[in-house]
């Protein structure tokens, strides 16, 4: 019996480890902004239309507040995803 739950603890563990190491590969927030006012978007206002006239740009990591956003950068390879574990912040 003591066997199995030290087997349980090491399994459980190693899930806890693979679940940091996942996060710290993540993805940054993405939001749609408006490149001059820097106001949050609809997701759509983003979008390549076929007239190519999309409003919005790409907006990685930062935070929201009064609909406005800071924090992050345009630029997705300037913000890293930090997690649980993981080194280094957002910012730019």
């Amino acid at each position: 019996m003591r066997r199995l739950r030290s087997s349980t603890v090491v399994l459980g563990g190693m899930g806890v480890l693979a679940a940091t190491i996942t996060s710290c590969g993540s993805e940054p927030d993405k939001r749609c902004v408006d490149p001059v006012t820097r106001d949050k978007l609809p997701s759509y206002e983003c979008g390549s239309g076929s007239s190519g006239s999309a409003r919005g740009q790409y907006y990685y990591g930062g935070n929201v507040s009064d609909g406005k956003v800071s924090g992050g950068s345009f630029d997705k390879s300037a913000v890293e995803r930090g997690g649980f574990g993981c080194s280094g912040s957002g910012g730019g």
